[in-house]
């Protein structure tokens, strides 16, 4: 199989971040897993790319490049905080910019954090739905992270890591039998 392109995103709005340490170890797992290329795109640091412009059209170079890169990702580990029982604003925007075909296929690996483990359905009632619109394939394991799976804004939960391994083995598992049935199609075709 070839290089993979990873993309994790933060829609985490401060630093440190627990949502964005929570992305960080699900590229590294999937990486670990398959030979794969990764980047990060941390809605703190796009935030003025992106907010540049309201529609794609207006968005300056910059903007343009981080849409691009979502785009063109073969697999997409997308995060946020829970903000009023939803996901950010911020990541929002970026997808209200994302070309609505584009994501159609892609594997897309869910995760959020929160302030108590009621939260965890943001992953169900907010994320899965959003994907669902740009006929992306959501990995069937979500990860949700409380307060209680972090140290010092470190992963030390057993319960999450165990999450994100199982995680990280569907998305492959998924990106693995998407990817044969590209290469069946394009035999046939």
């Amino acid at each position: 199989m070839a290089r993979l392109s990873v993309l994790g995103i933060s829609g985490g709005v401060g630093t440190p971040s627990r949502t964005t340490a929570v992305v960080n170890a699900l590229v590294k797992a999937v990486a670990l897993r398959v030979p794969a290329d990764t980047g990060l795109i941390e809605i703190t640091e796009a935030a003025p790319s992106l907010f540049a412009g309201l529609s794609r059209d207006s968005l300056g170079a910059s903007g343009e490049a981080i849409i691009q890169r979502v785009e063109k990702a073969d697999l997409l580990v997308v995060g946020t905080p829970v903000y009023r029982a939803s996901y950010t604003g911020a990541l929002k925007h970026l997808f209200d910019l994302v070309d609505y075909r584009a994501l159609t296929g892609k594997t897309v690996l869910l995760a959020a954090t929160g302030g108590s483990p009621y939260h965890g359905l943001v992953l169900e009632h907010q994320l899965r739905p959003l994907f669902g619109f740009f006929g992306a394939v959501t990995v069937p394991t979500g990860v949700y992270g409380a307060p209680d799976d972090f140290i010092e804004g470190e992963i030390a939960g057993a319960a999450i890591i165990e999450r994100i391994s199982r995680a990280a083995t569907e998305a492959v598992s998924l990106l693995n039998s998407s990817h044969a049935n590209d290469a069946v199609a394009t035999r046939v075709g």
